[in-house]
């Protein structure tokens, strides 16, 4: 008798996987788990062997550098460019213009809310690939690059105007 199940349990395991699932994707990517995952990071790896791209909860130290030099460079570059707008610079990001022109008040908190709010998605999507080519890692280092460059250039730019 435990001959009989034996073989019908190699049968079984023989045989194609059967879908026993009902119902769609349960590890769908929502606002809340972006939240959730934020206060209570479990998940350091992927849960199955090549899924090494896929997000997780808990995220390197490195990142959390990165992170915070990006929302300091733009917290500089907002008073840079604000201590050069008053010596007859202009703006070039379209967007803050308008902001500076009718709303001057919120320039800052708003560049510094988008900039925070950009690094933060990023950084909740590190592990990701754009077009399966780029981590998203990569564009942060990018991202903290270009803006160690405008720093020097708006350094450059006061000194020629100061």
């Amino acid at each position: 008798m435990s001959e009989d199940v034996h073989s019908r349990a190699q049968t079984i395991a023989l045989d194609p996987v059967i879908e026993r699932r009902s119902g769609g994707e349960r590890r769908r990517l929502t606002f809340w788990t972006f939240l959730r995952s934020g206060f209570t990071p479990r998940r350091r790896c992927s849960r199955r062997e090549g899924e090494g791209d896929n997000l997780v909860d808990w995220h390197e130290p490195h990142l959390l550098f990165l992170a915070l030099t990006i929302v300091l460079l733009s917290v500089t570059d907002a008073f840079f460019t604000l201590t050069l707008l008053t010596n007859g610079a202009e703006e070039v990001n379209p967007v803050l213009a308008y902001v500076l022109r009718h709303f001057p008040k919120s320039f800052a908190v708003l560049k510094i809310t988008l900039t925070g709010g950009g690094v933060l998605v990023l950084v909740a999507m590190a592990r990701a690939r754009v077009f399966k080519i780029v981590r998203v890692r990569t564009i942060l280092q990018c991202v903290l690059a270009g803006y160690m460059a405008l720093i020097a250039y708006q350094l450059w730019l006061m000194r020629a105007v100061l």
